[in-house]
């Protein structure tokens, strides 16, 4: 397989919808091609790390934090001679994440702070060849080692849902139907593997 760019696949959704584990799927299937691939995550942890407010307490500045991390972590990954790089958070992953802890506190951000996140988020669009948005199934329980606060898990997935179906961003809808979920692995590796025979 040989590109110019690596071929760049982002997940987001809101936590805990399986959004790791599919990248880690895509990424075996891919390496069982012999196709070179780095995986980009851990955004949330490191945020936190660094002293920033995370979950519905997010703000304008840890969300620019997230985006511009995401961006350097893309950027950083797709130099190491990477074929295929994972993003695990796509940059409007943080602008959701925002604007449903903005709702769940019933606070307001000013509107030209919020056009710059999204301005920010939208520079990043043309790098992605294909999007992944999990949809949350409520029914499927959660790690009881995380506690996540149900309604701003609700929140976060209609924000991002919302979010890319208003700006008509192109993606991929992940259940947790196993099914649906094969077929889209299935569909992630074919669509790497197509792109590089461009």
């Amino acid at each position: 397989m040989v590109t110019t760019q690596p071929i760049r696949i982002g997940v987001l959704g809101t936590h805990s919808t399986g959004k790791t584990m599919l990248l880690r799927r895509i990424e075996m299937e891919l390496r069982a091609q012999g196709v070179a691939v780095e995986r980009t995550g851990r955004l949330g942890k490191r945020a936190a790390a660094a002293g920033l407010p995370k979950m519905q307490h997010h703000t304008a500045r840890s969300t620019e934090w997230i985006i511009a991390q995401g961006i350097a972590d893309e950027i950083g990954a797709a130099t190491r001679d990477a074929e295929v790089v994972l993003v695990d958070r796509a940059v409007h992953d943080a602008v959701a994440y925002f604007h449903a802890a903005l709702e769940y506190r019933g606070d307001t951000v000013p509107r030209v702070e919020n056009e710059r996140l999204l301005t920010l988020a939208a520079t990043q669009l043309p790098k992605y060849h294909l999007l992944l948005a999990t949809v949350l199934d409520e029914s499927v329980p959660v790690d009881t080692g995380h506690d996540y606060d149900a309604r701003y898990r609700r929140l976060v997935d209609q924000h991002v849902h919302q979010l890319l179906d208003r700006d008509n961003i192109p993606h991929l809808r992940v259940t947790s139907n196993p099914d649906n979920q094969a077929h889209i692995v299935e569909e992630a590796v074919q669509s790497c593997l197509n792109e590089a025979l461009v």
